[in-house]
């Protein structure tokens, strides 16, 4: 009976604390343009992630007089840092890095978000011995850390509030 009792109040009490499952967010704008090149994997995962939700239509660049809001990517860059050496000089460390700069701005020119930097860093050890699988690893923290960005970027354009 008190197993039965603990069971039915466990919703409730996570109910009271105000605990809630995070949600699509809600944009202040129903269209967007993502001045990002057709080559970049990080505005092709924005796209698509602001597509998914089906309530923001993404413009393309023929029709951007159409699109409410602008988002001007200014810089997407990766960066690999050598930070440890052993003692024989040889690299044993990297630090890898994904810098992305934007600014939102509205139809008539009005900048919603400043010009603003995300900047994710992730650590990786080197070995001479495991190259191949060190190489996939990068690739999968840079897709880690793209992924991360992106979420960032769309809980920023969710605050933006007024069009």
């Amino acid at each position: 009976m008190r197993r039965r009792l603990l069971i039915l109040a466990a919703p409730g009490a996570l109910a009271a604390c105000g605990f809630q499952l995070r949600q699509a967010p809600d944009f202040a704008f129903d269209s967007i343009y993502i001045g990002a090149a057709d080559s970049s994997a990080l505005g092709h995962e924005l796209r698509r992630s602001m597509a998914s939700g089906g309530k923001v239509r993404v413009v393309a660049p023929a029709q951007i007089d159409s699109a409410q809001v602008l988002l001007d990517v200014l810089q997407e860059q990766r960066e690999k840092v050598v930070v440890g050496l052993n003692s024989s000089g040889e690299v044993r460390e990297f630090q890898l890095r994904l810098r992305f700069r934007f600014k939102l701005r509205g139809r008539d020119g009005k900048e919603l978000i400043p010009s603003t930097e995300i900047l994710q860093q992730r650590d990786i050890s080197f070995s001479e011995s495991a190259v191949l699988a060190k190489e996939a690893e990068e690739a999968l923290l840079y897709r880690d850390m793209q992924t991360d960005i992106v979420q960032q970027l769309m809980r920023r354009l969710a605050a933006v509030r007024a069009v």
